[in-house]
């Protein structure tokens, strides 16, 4: 046998070669797509690392990557593992050496250090390897859950993290749990929806672009509301927004169970974190608006083609999350001319600018409060002036809001004029509270308005009553009446007008009824019509004055018994000579004036006695304060100080003992001021000691001095004062006033004015008729009266002259 070759059966060994190069050919397709997605998984991760480390953008991110390779001779994929601290692998036609020495000199190409990727001035490099780890980590997070148990995993060895939480800002305002680990699945449920409420951590931190370090558990519990149940199972907190700065939406949370501060190193590793996951965070955190409002473009030729008043609104929110006007991103012809006709477009415009006094319309809150809960809002039908064919008529529209994703939409409704009557006549029986009634006496068949039923408090179910059992609705005392009205009116067409009263799960109503009857040709009624109204408000307002004149008159009878007992008091404690009397030589005439807001007994008070030995006593003395209180202490006082000085007590040692009743007895009130003065008729001297008070007033041979004041300090002032006594000789014709500080005092003047007025006063009347005291009061008190004024006018005769003085 020869050898040779026998040909190939179709199917057999060239068929296998073809299939092992197709599948080759595969395999290496998929070995390049496996690379190339390592290759852009790598890119990332560097590029998170430079923008945790530099806080730059994506963008500079990218920029920066480009610009060391370039420098450095490299790949963008060689910078990359450089970057993240790895070596990089050797580029192909490249020496293991050549390979290896690029790497050991990305120090000096690419301004990195040996240990790892580039990092701030201020960072550690534990932190700065501690984030390349990181980096590495995060690149295999697909979702917010996954990112958190990452973020957990890295912190709770180095920070003693004990639980992450991610939120995201939602279109209300509001925030969203979109990731967390280290707490139970209830506790996240119960914390998955946060309002936007003042007093959340995570708010701030959003608004402000800034960190919020929550460190002292005791003084944030009281500034914010914690999450936590309880709050104490985290007695330190980090909100981390991301990105920093203005426009954050995602806020991820660092929450430890241990108490203490955050270091330095520990802001600076946690705000790296923060710029690290920014990049991830973007891709599956940040809350995603529907396509219709994302795109307000695609809705225009839309919005165009509608034949109704329809508009878009895009919020636009403050520095604080509030919503302070709405964009216009699309809206028809029709609702222009409703805002304003005035033919410019408003798309793209504020509307706050397109419509100024939008703030003052109810549209406003609607707005507000149908983007806040989602709830539509209704408007109240509004009328407006349109001018069609040169004709000018009113029209009726009324106003919904809906909200879409984070838009709204807001149309108007134009009504016809059948709609426009039907509204009139709810608008009526809203206004006057009342419904109407109609009942076929021949078909039996009734009919109400919804109003009516509203009134009676009856289910629409249930159906309206027959006119015979309306007296069945009425409370018992009631039905009498109403039956007789409805006999009347059914059996013979007399109309009526009837009050009753239905009990309701509201409690009593007060109604009324008005009705009449349709009669046929002979005068037999047919049909009966009428309305019903909710009299209950006016009923109650009727019923409230009655109790109100009824509780003035007994106001009125108590007044005047109180007025009585005062009268009463008055005389009892301090009884007011009719006229001047004579004491020890002295002609003594006193004045006394409550103030004239408040009871007739006040805190002043005075004396005037003749001792036993002959001698005269005068006091004068001032409680602090009004009212009841003031007044026991006044009657205390001036009953204690007659009966020392009468049983032989010096002035001054009446004043001690006075000053030691207020300091310790529960029955007085406060601090008090008094003068006492006893005159010797024989050498007509006037001894005198004071507490605390105004000095007393001489007026001799027309001229007005002030006695000097020894010393004296306010009773119950101090449980060690010091009290001395003066003395003054006085001649006929002398003139002394003793008086409380209510006749010189007009706030917010000194007193020494008052004093001064009153010396004028003094001055201007240097006579000794009777009555001159009276004058004196006219001249110094004028308006209303804050204080009580007690004035003791003593005055020594002088020697007969032609005419003696009375």
């Amino acid at each position: 046998m020869s050898d040779s070759v026998t040909p190939a059966e179709p199917g057999s060994a060239p068929d296998l070669a073809e299939l092992a190069r197709v599948v080759a050919r595969q395999r290496a397709e998929m070995d390049r797509l496996r690379e190339q997605a390592a290759t852009s998984a790598v890119v990332e991760r560097a590029k998170g690392v430079v923008m945790a480390l530099t806080g730059c953008s994506a963008d500079a991110a990218d920029e920066t990557l480009l610009q060391r390779a370039k420098a450095a001779r490299r790949t963008l994929l060689e910078e990359c593992w450089i970057t993240l601290g790895d070596p990089a692998p050797a580029r192909s036609g490249a020496g293991g050496p050549g390979a290896r020495s690029a790497a050991d000199t990305r120090g000096a190409a690419s301004g990195l250090p040996e240990a790892g990727p580039s990092v701030a001035p201020s960072a550690p490099d534990d932190v700065a390897a501690a984030l390349a780890r990181l980096g590495r980590a995060l690149v295999h997070a697909d979702s917010p859950r996954d990112l958190a148990r990452c973020l957990l995993e890295h912190l709770a060895p180095d920070l003693g993290a004990d639980s992450v939480m991610i939120y995201a800002r939602r279109p209300g305002g509001g925030l969203e749990l979109v990731g967390h680990a280290g707490i139970d699945e209830r506790l996240a449920a119960r914390w998955r929806q946060v309002p936007p409420f003042n007093g959340i951590a995570i708010l701030d931190a959003l608004r402000s672009g800034a960190p919020r370090w929550l460190e002292d558990f005791a003084e944030d519990s009281e500034r914010y509301l914690l999450i936590g149940d309880p709050p104490e199972r985290w007695r330190s907190r980090a909100w981390l927004p991301v990105p920093a700065g203005e426009g954050a939406e995602v806020c991820i949370g660092v929450l430890r169970g241990r108490s203490g501060v955050f270091t330095p190193r520990d802001r600076t590793h946690l705000e790296g974190v923060a710029r690290l996951c920014a990049g991830r965070l973007r891709t599956f955190a940040v809350p995603a608006r529907p396509a219709a409002a994302a795109h307000p473009d695609a809705l225009r030729p839309l919005f165009e083609a509608l034949p109704v008043a329809v508009m878009l609104l895009s919020p636009l929110r403050g520095p604080c999350g509030e919503t302070t006007d709405f964009r216009v991103d699309a809206a028809t012809a029709q609702a222009a001319a409703v805002l304003g006709g005035t033919g410019d477009d408003p798309v793209g415009r504020r509307l706050r600018e397109y419509w100024p006094g939008l703030t003052d319309e109810p549209l406003w809150q609607g707005c507000l409060d149908a983007l806040a809960t989602g709830e539509p809002y209704e408007g109240r039908p509004f009328a407006r002036h349109e001018v069609a064919d040169g004709v000018t008529a009113l029209s009726m529209y009324s106003v919904r809001v809906a909200r879409l994703g984070d838009s709204l939409v807001v149309t108007w409704l134009r009504h016809a004029s059948s709609d426009r009557q039907e509204q009139r006549l709810a608008d009526l029986q809203r206004l006057g509270n009342l419904g109407w009634a109609n009942w076929n006496l021949s078909t039996r068949e009734v009919s109400w308005s919804s109003q009516v039923f509203a009134i009676l408090d009856r289910d629409p179910a249930d159906g309206p009553v027959r006119l015979a059992d309306l007296p069945g609705l009425a409370v018992p005392e009631d039905r009498s009446a109403l039956s007789h009205a409805v006999g009347g009116l059914a059996g013979e067409g007399l109309p009526f007008d009837v009050p009753f009263r239905v009990r309701t799960a509201h409690g009593v109503r007060h109604l009324r009824l008005v009705a009449e009857a349709v009669t046929d040709l002979r005068g037999t009624p047919v049909e009966v019509h009428g309305f019903v109204q909710d009299l209950t408000a006016r009923r109650r307002a009727e019923l409230a004055l009655v109790e109100s004149e009824q509780a003035i008159l007994t106001q009125h009878d108590v007044l005047q018994a109180e007025r009585t007992l005062v009268a009463r008091l008055q005389n009892a404690l301090l009884p007011l000579p009719r006229r001047a009397v004579n004491l020890a030589g002295l002609r003594v005439e006193v004045a006394y004036l409550p103030a004239q807001a408040g009871i007739h007994v006040g805190g002043d008070w005075f004396s005037a006695i003749e001792l036993p030995d002959g001698d005269a006593l005068f006091v004068v003395g001032d409680v602090a304060g009004h009212g009841i209180g003031a007044v026991a202490t006044m009657a205390q006082l001036r009953f204690t100080a007659k009966g020392m000085v009468i049983t032989g007590s010096s002035l001054t040692g009446a004043l001690a003992r006075l000053n030691t009743l207020l300091l310790h007895s529960r029955d007085t009130h406060g601090t008090a001021t008094m003068v006492l003065a006893r005159y010797d008729p024989g050498e007509r001297r006037l001894v005198w000691a004071q507490a605390g008070h105004t000095p007393p007033l001489l007026l001799r041979d027309g001229e007005v001095t002030y006695l000097r004041r020894p010393s004296g300090m306010l009773l119950g002032a101090s449980t060690a004062p010091r009290y001395e006594e003066a003395e003054c000789r006085l001649q006929p014709g002398d003139r002394i006033l003793l008086y409380t500080d209510g006749l010189v005092e007009r706030p917010p003047e000194s007193i020494d004015v008052g004093l001064g007025r009153l010396a004028e006063a003094v001055a201007a009347r240097p006579d000794h008729a009777t009555g001159s005291l009276g004058a004196l009061l006219d001249a110094m008190l004028e308006g209303e009266r804050r204080d009580d004024v007690c004035v003791l006018d003593i005055r020594l005769p002088g020697k007969p002259q032609g005419h003696d003085e009375p």
